[in-house]
């Protein structure tokens, strides 16, 4: 079994309450979680209105889909039209 953990630190710069940010984060974690099959969690900056932390996880038997599943994740936050992707770490075990 091989586990992947993907923490992502982001920014909604166009957020002016924290409703603006979960209605953002919502949007996020339901593509995500269609498009990919993981698990994700706000886990960081629940009472910022601006600073995103989310944490990514996903199970599977090959190390290598994994870590491309994961950095397709990646890739596709990076091309989102309003949150911008500051850092991300990510760690398979």
């Amino acid at each position: 079994m091989v586990v992947g953990i993907l923490g992502v630190h982001g920014f909604v710069r166009e957020s002016r309450s924290l409703k603006d940010k979960r209605k953002v984060v919502s949007s996020i974690k339901d593509r995500l979680k269609n498009k990919f099959n993981i698990s994700i969690a706000e886990v960081d900056y629940q009472e910022s209105h601006q600073q995103v932390g989310l944490g990514i996880s996903m199970v599977g038997n090959d190390h290598s889909f994994v870590d491309s599943a994961l950095n397709q994740v990646i890739n596709h936050l990076r091309l989102h039209p309003v949150m911008e992707l500051f850092d991300y770490e990510i760690e398979v075990v």
